[in-house]
């Protein structure tokens, strides 16, 4: 893992933004992974702001997000999908055609199926960012799933439910399941950005990074990953 450590969450979010500019502007047609919740928000902030001024175009790039939860359909205000949109997607030139996100209403093992099916038909995802749970998991592999998964359907913990919350009215309101695409999954992608800030992610950044490659700690794989990044500010990496 390339550890890169940032005096401001603001620092950190602009140089993730960059290296992804950078990899657009290099390959234009760029099979890109995206991630949602807290920690890409800054991220797609400067993306937005780069393509509004110095005219980025992501008319070629095709995107594949992480997940989506169980029974939100694209149009719901808290659905994956409206989170792109809102943050990202309807504000760049890219083609919607082309964003990907787990469709969470249907037929769910078939949906997960085809999103597979999808990656592997645009030759793989080539960049994917990434965040961290306070509980380690990425995308929303949880504690103890395969590290052999593929986009699969996963139970949400306690911890990931109540992390959520904020997102909805009230915790009641939060999904207990999501389509997520597998660890192996993840793997597959040819480069790695990983963003976490914050003093609670310290302890899980230390077990990520010098613990045991262990399921407990679905993170920890990404040791095994030939080309990570990990892109941190002074209170996540305080206890490396």
């Amino acid at each position: 893992m390339q550890i890169k450590k940032f005096d401001s969450v603001e620092a950190l979010t602009e140089a993730v933004a960059k290296t992804i500019i950078n990899a657009v502007k290099k390959k234009p047609d760029l099979v890109l992974g995206l991630s949602t919740g807290s920690s890409p928000i800054g991220v797609y902030k400067a993306m937005v702001k780069d393509h509004i001024e110095n005219g980025t175009s992501y008319k070629q790039v095709t995107t594949f997000n992480l997940d989506e939860y169980v029974g939100l359909a694209p149009m719901d205000s808290n659905s994956y999908r409206h989170f792109m949109n809102e943050h990202l997607f309807d504000h760049i030139d890219i083609l919607k055609s082309q964003t990907h996100v787990p469709l969470g209403i249907g037929n769910l093992e078939e949906n997960c199926q085809k999103y597979e099916e999808k990656i592997n038909s645009a030759g793989g995802i080539q960049l994917q960012l990434l965040g961290i749970g306070t509980n380690g998991h990425i995308a929303f592999n949880e504690p103890g799933a395969s590290f052999d998964a593929l986009t699969h359907i996963e139970n949400l913990t306690e911890d990931t439910i109540f992390s959520n919350r904020k997102f909805f009215e009230n915790e009641e309101q939060v999904p207990r399941q999501a389509i997520t695409m597998g660890i192996k999954s993840i793997l597959n992608c040819e480069k790695i950005l990983l963003v976490a800030y914050g003093a609670n992610k310290a302890k899980v950044v230390k077990g990520m990074v010098e613990g045991p490659v262990t399921t407990s700690l679905p993170a920890s794989i990404l040791q095994k990953h030939g080309n990570t990044s990990l892109f941190l500010d002074q209170e996540s990496a305080s206890m490396l």
